[in-house]
Formats: structure tokens, C-alpha cells, sequence
């Protein structure tokens, strides 16, 4: 029975860009197998069940194959089952629905037009138009100074 490690593996079967993400990923404990969680060096066998914590929801991977060697894309199905839950598979499409009402990270200044509408969300026009004159403003409060007291000051 062939085996291969966790890192090498998620890395052939192109779950992961790189062997170092793949690798991460298991130092993080976001591999696991079993509800535990794996170091990279782990030896996976054909038949294992692998969840893997991307984005929002936990995939899970059926070993066809324990490959060390990268695969081709369209031979991928004959390395991994994908076998997630449909209650995964529908939160992420919830949340690919939902969308993301903020900006994300690192994508830099805001454009002209998405900084007027982030004012006009934060500031509503009722707000605004406010037609106050302080310079007609009297003093009307008898509060012990008048208006020429602060001219020696």
C-alpha cells in the first residue's frame, strides 16, 4: 500500500498552490484527519478521509491515490474524491451569495466614486443641509460678558 505525506500529497493533488502553503496549513491545524490534527510529516494512505479548513467552510477529501509527484489538473479525480458535506458546499454558496459589503484587505485607497457613496452611507443627506447662521446669533444669554469683553483678550 502506497503511502505519502500529508504536505507532499495535498500539494500533488492541487489543493494547495504550494508544498510550503500545504505545510502551513498542517502547522496551523487546519489538516486534520479524524477530527485530529496533522503535522506535515504524516503519511496518508489510499482510503484516509482528509479535512482541509479553506475560507469559510472544512473540505474533505477522500485518498484515491497517495501521489508525491504534482498531477495534472485533469488528473486530479483520480488522486482525491471530493466527499464535503452538502451542508458545506451550501454555506459556501450562502456566502458567495451574500457577498462582502466591505472593502478587502490591501486593496488599497478607495476609488472617487466609492468614497462618496462610503460618505453618503456613513453621513445620510438628512444629516446634512444645515442652515444655521452663527454670525446673525445674538447674545441673548446674560451670561456676564458681552461681546466687545473677549476684544482685550
Amino acid at each position: 500500500m502506497a503511502e505519502a505525506r500529508i504536505d507532499k500529497w495535498l500539494w500533488s493533488a492541487r489543493i494547495y498552490k504550494t508544498r510550503t502553503l500545504a505545510a502551513d496549513a498542517c502547522k496551523n491545524g487546519r489538516v486534520m484527519i479524524g477530527g485530529v490534527k496533522q503535522k506535515p510529516s504524516k503519511m496518508v494512505k489510499e482510503g484516509e478521509v482528509i479535512d482541509v479548513k479553506k475560507g469559510p467552510i472544512v473540505y474533505s477529501f477522500k485518498v484515491l491515490k497517495a501521489v508525491q509527484n504534482r498531477v495534472g489538473a485533469k488528473l486530479v479525480p483520480e488522486v482525491l474524491e471530493n466527499v464535503t458535506s452538502p451542508k458545506q458546499l451550501e454555506l459556501l454558496e450562502m456566502n458567495r451569495i451574500s457577498g462582502f459589503v466591505g472593502r478587502a484587505r490591501g486593496t488599497g485607497r478607495p476609488t472617487k466614486k466609492e468614497r462618496r457613496e462610503l460618505d453618503e452611507f456613513i453621513e445620510p443627506a438628512f444629516f446634512g443641509d444645515f442652515d444655521y447662521d452663527f454670525a446673525d446669533d445674538e447674545d441673548d444669554e446674560d451670561d456676564g460678558f458681552d461681546d466687545g469683553d473677549f476684544e482685550k483678550f
